[in-house]
């Protein structure tokens, strides 16, 4: 099995104008009787080609969103659905493009699974033209679904976004390789409906195949939900740059270092992301950990730029409040606690701090455990709307992921 490398495509995508359309992709209906067990491999073909559309620079719904979708309209996945359904799929979702199809399964006389006969047809629904493109199709054997995945996304690209659909030798080579075996329990994970059944299936994703960065993101994920934050480090430091989900999981990483006391470690990754995903919850984290480590004015910058992409948000008025405390800029931190506290009236550490600054006591006159560390995080990661802006403001440009060379690392 392979994925997408999204470094080649992003560099791809900067070469030609992203698309305007919104696409979603559904899941891949199973259509092999009496094989249930194969599911997994609609969701893969559909992970694929919605990995491959979005690394490229179309604006893509992730399978969570296509989920509420079906939910919102009491529709059972699993189940043959009319043009009708798909188009109204598209409505809920706000998408112009939907991509959807089925896969049938032909045992091979030996009853070898990997040998057998994968039969997939995918088609695309263009709700802006009310039209739906002719269906096309891919054979192959299971063990050969990489390289029918990967027709499929570049047909579906070419039907979506033609101007940006690089020639597909190219766009083959720009894939790493996965194991069958760990892309299928990767899948399998992702339909899981316990938390103990994902880790499961992850696990073994990751056994099978270390390089497999999507597994470690999924792992780390969990394990950060469940407060296990050294373990989450050490999963999400697997993901590398090139990967599709590289910013969630530095941002993820960051909170995950925060939480165990490596501050500088902390900022260092906030500070990578705020250079490729310019976020007011990026500058606020970044902020909040150079404030731990001791970087004052640096940390003020910084929440500074979080205000300035939402001044209405108290967290980052407490934030800088804070800061300005603790630099001892008692008349500036007091305006910051007081623009807190009117929004936020019921924050019971702003007063404190506020009256500490009318005082002008610091920090270190009259010490009290009840403010030290008040520094707050943001958890929320907008990516989505940052990038949907950029195109709308910026519809000649692409992403970028950044090369780790492109960062300076100390900022002291």
């Amino acid at each position: 099995m392979k994925r997408w490398l999204a470094v080649g495509l992003f560099g791809l995508g900067a070469l030609r104008p992203l698309a305007a359309d919104t696409a979603a992709v559904l899941p891949f209906l199973n259509k092999t009787a009496k094989a249930p067990n194969l599911d997994w491999i609609g969701e893969s073909v559909a992970e694929t080609i919605r990995e491959a559309l979005g690394t490229t620079g179309v604006m893509t719904l992730d399978r969570n969103e296509v989920q509420e979708a079906y939910r919102r309209l009491a529709l059972r996945e699993g189940i043959a659905l009319t043009e009708a359904s798909v188009m109204k799929i598209g409505e809920t979702l706000d998408a112009e493009q939907i991509v959807y199809g089925s896969f049938e399964f032909t045992p091979a006389a030996t009853g070898a699974i990997t040998s057998g006969s994968l039969h997939v047809t995918a088609r695309v629904l263009d709700r802006h033209h009310m039209r739906a493109s002719p269906e096309f199709t891919e054979t192959g054997a299971l063990q050969d679904l990489a390289t029918i995945e990967a027709h499929l996304a570049w047909r579906a690209l070419n039907l979506i976004a033609p101007t940006m659909a690089p020639p597909e030798s190219e766009f083959r080579s720009l894939r790493t390789p996965i194991r069958l075996e760990a892309e299928e329990s990767y899948v399998r994970g992702l339909l899981a409906h316990t938390t103990e059944q994902k880790e499961k299936y992850f696990s073994q994703a990751a056994r099978v195949d270390p390089k497999f960065a999507h597994a470690c993101y999924q792992l780390g994920q969990i394990h950060y939900q469940r407060k296990e934050y050294r373990q989450a480090v050490a999963w999400l430091e697997k993901v590398g740059l090139g990967d599709i989900h590289s910013h969630e999981a530095s941002f993820l990483l960051g909170l995950a270092r925060f939480q165990t006391g490596d501050y500088k470690g902390a900022q260092q990754t906030f500070q990578m992301i705020a250079a490729a995903v310019p976020l007011s919850e990026v500058f606020n984290n970044l902020g909040a950990a150079e404030s731990r480590a001791g970087m004052q004015q640096i940390a003020i910058d910084d929440f500074h730029k979080a205000l300035a992409g939402d001044a209405n948000d108290p967290v980052y008025r407490f934030n800088l409040g804070y800061a300005l405390w603790r630099k001892g800029d008692f008349a500036a931190a007091a305006e910051a606690f007081r623009a807190s506290l009117d929004l936020d009236p019921n924050d019971l550490a702003a007063p404190l701090l506020l009256a500490r600054c009318l005082k002008k006591q610091g920090p270190h006159s009259s010490p009290d455990s009840r403010l030290d560390n008040l520094e707050r995080l943001k958890t929320n990661f907008e990516e989505r709307a940052f990038m949907q802006l950029k195109l709308l403001l910026a519809p000649g440009t692409a992403p970028a992921i950044p090369r780790l060379e492109d960062f300076k690392m100390d900022r002291r």
